[in-house]
């Protein structure tokens, strides 16, 4: 938030330089960020000096530019001129050698002497928009005669400099959204630390008229909107603001539109208050209702967009129920002023701050006044406010007043009542402040202190401090006026280490997340909002940021695929990256589920010198899985299956429950994310394996007494024919002695026939009670290599 120093000064009288305002602003917890200068004309006319033109000569080489001389005071300069009106006698602007002349973008040059078709210049005769004194560029400025030759220009016009700071304000601080908000601040901080300070608060002038109002105001829904006042000003004329006001606008970024805007902008950084001006003669039935529209109903917000109601936002309506503005958000384009307004009609009201804050979300809006009823407003400067925009709007259209104000307050909003005690206060900082001290900076605060009580205070806090609502609220408000610079920190701090204690479940997953981590995997967290799902079950939020973040994820995948082309982009083609995170899923009721998600891509190993390079592929990536499902403890079954996001993928089951998946993502689906490159993904269910684990932490059992037996398998089957489906087939072979089932060779190529490829498999063997002979071992393979022919038409090769 931008505050003007000189807008800041209208309201506190103090004699502290401006750097210092900074510096206490900063210590009162309103942080400023920068400082910047401001100009109401860039450059501030330096180098601009007053010129007589002497003699005015048609250029010897060229037809459109002329030769002058140009007495300056202290010198005559000859100046080469294109402009059209240029004439001897002409008293003129003057940018001497070195001034930088600023173009209406921002951009500026710098005046250099020069020779223009071999006649010397030394110095340019400027237009008005040269100097950014208007906007007329026919031709140079001509100046009024009294000026005279030689003195700075600054002199005749005036040009208003400002400081500016850039306010980082927190959310909660919704008092210190305008100047004079900030300076009520500053006044307690500066009268508490003994610095001379008086807040200058404005005087309400009355501005009754003799007629009472003819508007009927309705009111329809008293929670959303507690109070509502309006003023009819006739007979205005909307034009330019005055200079002084686009000055202070223009300070705190803000471009003027005209007389009626600018001076509702103004009452809103003046004082905190939003305010919005409609078109009286577009209003029908000649009353203003505060209501909502039917769900579906479309109306056209100032920014031109038709938008469609939802039917729960507050709604500024006339008499005859038509849209006049979203409340406190954004006005109607048919009720806008213009150019051609005549009367208007000026809100200032006090709307609920949640119901805004869901209609600005809903809608995409953000807007000042949003922005301020979203965090809360102060309820009881509604009428002022509206007063002292009714005497500015007046005084700078020639308007009047045509009746009084219209207004709906049937209950005052009380302050609320705060217990405070001393104790808790010294028991907080570790310091003791002086009783009155703090009374004082209670006062300073607007906190009015109801009855002393044993200990402490009974308080009452006024409605614009909607983040003061608690004891603990009422001492950081006391800190931070007395100052945080004033408690020392103490030599020795009292510690004590918390030891963290994680439940099976956050253990299981740390003890994933290191075994990644020492395998060269990094964690990744992604946003759970994302774009429109195109699947089905999609859980869309009431209320999104934004268009783009509208829906829950249903997928880790879609986040892995653009962190791996974020990284490829930035030549780190060579992914290994897991995460965390939750899906979600709208069915008979809502869903989320936990899961683990490994993405890889690129080469499995960093280039090194010794090791042979190779990429990650399907079957790396399902090592890394086994090794998490090992930890485990679950025994887990292999399926294929069939998901149009990967070209191969397998499915992980227990018994019948799905526990997760391994594939090879489709190249067109990875391309849809701008990755080219192969891609692996899998995914484990953490919630499944959680109730499906083994939650013994250590199970021992005696080390084999008798040595294994390792017997091996070529087979030629099928080419369609997956690993896994011979996996299986050994797995359900009824012997107890198959310990573990491995492939360790495939090939398709030269001297098998076509259509057909080998399978190497080993097999492990191992009775724990004996050593077993070569019949016991031969009726297992026996049996294995009976599975095999039977049911796959495997063939044994030698």
């Amino acid at each position: 938030m931008k505050i003007s120093n000189a807008w800041l000064r209208k309201f506190i009288s103090t004699e502290i330089k401006n750097e210092k305002v900074a510096e206490y602003l900063t210590d009162i917890g309103l942080e400023v960020e920068g400082v910047e200068t401001f100009e109401s004309i860039k450059g501030a006319l330096k180098g601009i000096v007053v010129g007589k033109i002497l003699t005015c000569e048609k250029h010897p080489n060229a037809d459109k530019l002329k030769c002058t001389t140009v007495n300056i005071g202290s010198e005559v300069l000859q100046i080469v001129c294109g402009a059209p009106n240029v004439a001897a006698g002409q008293t003129v602007p003057v940018a001497t050698v070195g001034t930088k002349i600023y173009t209406p973008d921002g951009n500026f040059f710098e005046i250099k002497a020069t020779k223009l078709r071999g006649e010397k210049s030394q110095g340019m005769i400027c237009s008005e928009v040269e100097i950014g004194v208007g906007k007329g560029n026919d031709g140079i400025m001509v100046l009024p005669e009294g000026y005279e030759a030689g003195k700075p220009l600054s002199e005749y016009i005036a040009v208003v400099e400002d400081q500016v700071y850039e306010i980082g304000l927190t959310p909660n601080r919704t008092d210190a959204m305008s100047h004079y908000g900030v300076a009520r601040d500053l006044h307690a901080y500066l009268q508490t630390n003994g610095i001379a300070s008086t807040l200058l608060k404005p005087d309400t002038p009355k501005v009754e008229v003799q007629k009472d109002n003819t508007y009927t105001l309705t009111i329809e829904n008293r929670e959303k909107c507690p109070r509502y006042a309006g003023a009819y000003i006739e007979n205005i004329t909307v034009k330019e603001s005055p200079q002084w006001l686009k000055n202070y606008l223009l300070a705190i970024g803000l471009q003027p539109i005209n007389n009626v805007v600018d001076a509702t902008n103004y009452i809103l950084h003046a004082f905190g208050q939003p305010m919005h001006a409609f078109d009286a003669n577009k209003i029908k039935g000649n009353g203003i209702t505060v209501g909502s529209l039917p769900e579906g109903t479309l109306f056209e917000t100032l920014d031109g967009i038709e938008r469609k109601a939802n039917g729960e936002e507050i709604m500024i309506l006339d008499g005859e129920k038509n849209f006049l503005a979203l409340a406190g958000v954004l006005g109607g384009k048919n009720s806008s002023v213009s150019s051609d307004t005549q009367s208007i009609f000026l809100e200032s009201a006090y709307f609920d701050a949640v119901s805004v804050r869901k209609a600005a979300k809903f809608h995409g809006l953000n807007t000042d006044a949003s922005f301020r009823y979203e965090r809360g407003t102060d309820p009881t400067i509604c009428r002022n406010a509206l007063i002292h925009a009714i005497q500015l709007i007046t005084e700078i259209t020639g308007g009047n007043l045509a009746e009084n104000i219209v207004e709906y307050y049937p209950e005052k909003i009380q302050p609320k009542n705060i217990i405070f005690r001393y104790s808790v206060l010294d028991q907080i900082l570790g310091i003791t402040i002086h009783r009155e001290k703090i009374k004082e900076i209670l006062r300073l605060l607007d906190i009015e202190i109801l009855n002393e009580i044993p200990n402490g205070l009974e308080l009452t806090v006024a409605p614009y401090r909607v983040d003061v609502t608690r004891e603990i609220d009422v001492i950081e408000e006391i800190l931070r006026i007395y100052g945080y610079n004033k408690i020392d920190a103490p030599k020795k701090i009292a510690f004590t280490p918390v030891k963290l204690h994680l439940n099976d479940r956050d253990a299981m997953e740390n003890k994933w997340a290191t075994l990644l981590q020492s395998q060269g995997f990094f964690e990744v967290m992604n946003n759970s909002l994302t774009t429109l799902s195109s699947e089905e079950n999609a859980v869309k939020l009431l209320n999104p940021l934004s268009g783009e973040l509208a829906y829950m994820r249903q997928s880790l995948l879609e986040g892995l695929l653009q962190n791996t082309a974020y990284n490829i982009n930035r030549k780190n083609p060579d992914i290994k990256f897991f995460e965390f995170g939750k899906i979600y899923f709208k069915k008979e009721k809502y869903e989320e589920r936990k899961q683990i998600a490994l993405l890889t891509s690129g080469r499995a190993v960093p280039e090194n010198w010794k090791m042979q390079q190779s990429a990650t592929d399907f079957f790396y990536l399902k090592g890394h899985i086994k090794n998490i499902l090992q930890s485990t403890g679950i025994q887990w079954t292999e399926k294929p299956e069939k998901d149009e996001r990967f070209s191969d993928a397998l499915a992980l089951w227990t018994g019948n429950q799905k526990i997760g998946m391994i594939g090879k993502v489709a190249s067109p689906y990875a391309k849809k994310y701008d990755v080219e490159q192969e891609v692996f993904y899998a995914e484990l269910e953490i919630d499944a394996i959680d109730a499906l684990r083994s939650k013994d932490n250590f199970k021992f059992q005696d080390i084999p007494k008798f040595n294994s037996v390792r017997r091996d398998l070529a087979l030629l089957v099928d080419a369609s024919l997956p690993y896994s489906a011979l996996y299986e087939s050994a797995k359900d072979i009824p012997s107890p002695f198959i310990k573990d089932i491995n492939l360790f060779d495939v090939y398709e190529g030269k001297n098998l026939p076509q259509g057909k490829k080998s399978y190497a498999m080993s097999f492990e063997i191992l009775n724990p009670e004996k050593t077993m002979d070569e019949k016991e071992i031969g009726e297992i393979m026996n049996q294995l290599i009976k599975v095999f022919t039977e049911k796959h038409n495997a063939e044994l090769r030698g």
